[in-house]
Order: C-alpha cells, then structure tokens, then sequence
C-alpha cells in the first residue's frame, strides 16, 4: 500500500471504528491525522466534517475518512465543499468504484453498520484504488 497522507473525522458514533481504523493505519506506516472526534461522549458531526473537508479540498491530505452512524451526515456534509467527491461506502467494492469512476477523495463509512474488520476492507479499498480516467474524467468534470 502506498504511503498517503490521510485524514480521519467522526462523530461519537464513528469513534470506536474510527480509532480501530486509526491503529492499522499507523501499523501501516500511513501519514494520518485524526480531526476528532475523541471519545464516545456525542458530539455534531459537522463540528469534525467540515475541517477535514477543508483539508483535503486545500490539498493538505490526499484522502479523509469519515465515520458516523449512517455515514450519510458526514458525507452530506463533506459534499457541501467544493472538490470533494465524498462517497458513502458501506463494502470494499463501494469504495474502490468511487475511486476508479467518481475519483472520490474522501471515503464515509457507516460505522453502526460496519464491523471495525469491514471498515478496515473498505479503507483499504479505497487507498488502493486509483482514478481510472478515460471516460470518467468528463463525467467527474461535470460535478463541479
């Protein structure tokens, strides 16, 4: 797996596949950076989702993680940046067809929905798919 710089964001429901996430990414050797949240006590997603957003739109980080109950808060959320294509991802073949066709940067993994083995599949997924350009490039194109 490449070494990517990667950032990480929840909401108290996300947190503990979060920070399973977390732990094989370091075991990887991957650059990460957790927004938070930190514990399991509730917080708004929105207060994590936007700042990662923010990060990786500027080009800070190369891929965000997202992690809340549905997944569908912080993915609505992170979509409201311009130049992010967040992609709600439930299975690894989710996320590696919103790498390969919707050049997806940020990943939202529905943690109440998803054991912390299954989130580490998708994660792992998504880090390894690549854009697949051709055709998609004026379909991506056509999002912004």
């Amino acid at each position: 797996m490449k070494t990517l710089r990667i950032a990480l964001g929840s909401d108290h429901a996300g947190y503990p596949v979060k920070k399973e996430v977390a732990l094989f990414l370091t075991q990887q050797g991957q650059n990460i950076h957790d927004f938070g949240t930190y514990s399991p006590e509730s917080v708004d997603y929105p207060d994590f989702a936007h700042p990662l957003a923010v990060a990786v739109e500027k080009g800070e980080y190369d891929l965000g993680l997202l992690f809340c109950g549905s997944g569908n808060g912080v993915n609505i959320t992170a979509n409201k940046h311009k130049g992010i294509r967040s992609a709600l991802c439930w299975l690894p073949e989710i996320a590696t067809l919103a790498r390969q066709h919707n050049n997806a940067n940020v990943c939202a993994i529905p943690a109440r929905y998803v054991t912390p083995k299954q989130a580490i599949d998708i994660v792992e997924a998504f880090i390894r798919a690549n854009f697949e350009e051709g055709r998609h490039v004026a379909r991506v194109a056509k999002i912004e």
